[in-house]
């Protein structure tokens, strides 16, 4: 397949998350990074763009600079990532999707609902791919939990239980570290601080595998550390649309957790249990029987599991890789879509708008759920009812 034109906005120097998304992105060699607005110092991006192998003309000072530059280009890129603050996510992506660019963008995707409605109605419009990075999903195992979710192994999935809880925001001390600062400051962060940061991987996580989507939720939420105005901790009920029920524990102040993302799925025939720390190992209990280990790259598999195992067995892999997967995932889509054909099944798995959308009604019925004592609140947004 040639290659895929691929640019960047944000994600620049000293990044968490750039190199991330640039080693995912390049790993299977269907993306070339061609263009790329890295930093909100606009010769600081420039620069940094250049040294990353960027041509001069392409490594733009700011995301409008480069939509005004990649448009009219008939070598234009075909996908642009957004990795850029929060508050900024809408109007990039509104624009690139308005000017026919396919987008990943990072979560959360929006800062309000009628915002993510918004950029959901704007890709139907321009026939174009929106995706969102709960680059989680990307993990081979996690794709075979969903299959095996899927096919019934399981039987009818009565519980779920989601965590995302680390303890790097315990210190007290930090109140004035701007890193942490702005997390729990709602002029930057907007209604919400644990749960929009890290609860939203998990409940998209336990959607994704479980096949189900969240209608109700019952939120309790507190800030241990009384500074904050925002929440460090968040327990959530969870009632799924398809008859199941869920758990979800996130927090920032559980010292001695260090990532925390684990997913637990419980049906009438068994359960499954997975952790992000430990990503090539799958625990099965089949009701009445043994534990078993099921382990990445074995043979017998799922398809969506094989084709998203990279390494042979009893190697690690990690968060690249996975993100590797969703960008494996959007060049299937986009090349279909030019191609005219018809999607890999096992490829069609990428979170899209519609999945953002959710994660911030489920946020706002979160802060919502928590003010009044954890009443049971709607979590669908508006035009999902």
């Amino acid at each position: 397949m040639t290659k895929l034109g691929w640019g960047m906005i944000g994600g620049g120097e000293g990044s968490q998350i750039g190199p991330a998304h640039r080693l995912g992105a390049g790993l299977d060699g269907l993306f070339e990074f061609r263009a790329g607005a890295l930093d909100h110092r606009a010769e600081a991006g420039r620069d940094y763009g250049q040294r990353l192998g960027l041509d001069a003309d392409r490594a733009y000072g700011d995301w409008r600079e480069m939509l005004e530059g990649e448009k009219n280009r008939p070598d234009r890129v075909d996908l642009v990532t957004v990795a850029t603050p929060n508050a900024t996510h809408f109007e990039i992506t509104k624009a690139f999707l308005e000017a026919g660019f396919h987008v990943l963008c990072e979560k959360p995707m929006t800062m309000t609902v009628e915002e993510g409605e918004e950029i959901v109605r704007t890709a139907r419009a321009a026939d174009r791919i929106c995706a969102v990075n709960y680059g989680y999903s990307g993990y081979s195992l996690v794709r075979h939990m969903r299959a095996m979710v899927a096919r019934g192994d399981l039987g009818k999935i009565r519980l779920v239980k989601a965590e995302f809880a680390h303890g790097h925001h315990a210190d007290a001390a930090d109140a004035d570290n701007p890193r942490v600062r702005w997390r729990y400051d709602p002029a930057q962060a907007g209604v919400s601080a644990q749960f929009a940061d890290c609860g939203i991987h998990a409940l998209h996580m336990a959607s994704f595998v479980i096949g189900q989507e969240v209608a109700r939720l019952s939120a309790d939420t507190v800030s241990c550390i009384e500074s904050r105005t925002l929440e460090d901790d968040a327990m959530v009920n969870l009632r799924f649309d398809g008859g199941a029920v869920g758990r979800l524990w996130t927090s920032s102040v559980a010292i001695g957790r260090q990532h925390g993302l684990t997913l637990q799925v419980f049906g009438e025939k068994g359960g499954l249990s997975w952790a992000q720390e430990q990503p090539n190992q799958l625990y099965l209990m089949p009701l009445g029987g043994r534990r078993e280990v099921i382990e990445r790259g074995e043979a017998g598999l799922s398809p969506e599991a094989d084709r998203t195992s990279r390494v042979t067995i009893g190697h690690a892999e990690g968060m690249p890789l996975a993100f590797a997967n969703i960008y494996a995932d959007l060049a299937e889509a986009i090349a279909a879509r030019k191609a005219g054909r018809e999607m890999d099944p096992a490829a069609d798995l990428y979170p899209r708008a519609e999945d953002g959308l959710r994660s911030m009604a489920a946020v706002f019925a979160v802060a919502e759920s928590g003010k009044r004592d954890g009443a049971w609140t709607e979590a669908r947004p508006p035009m999902f009812r």
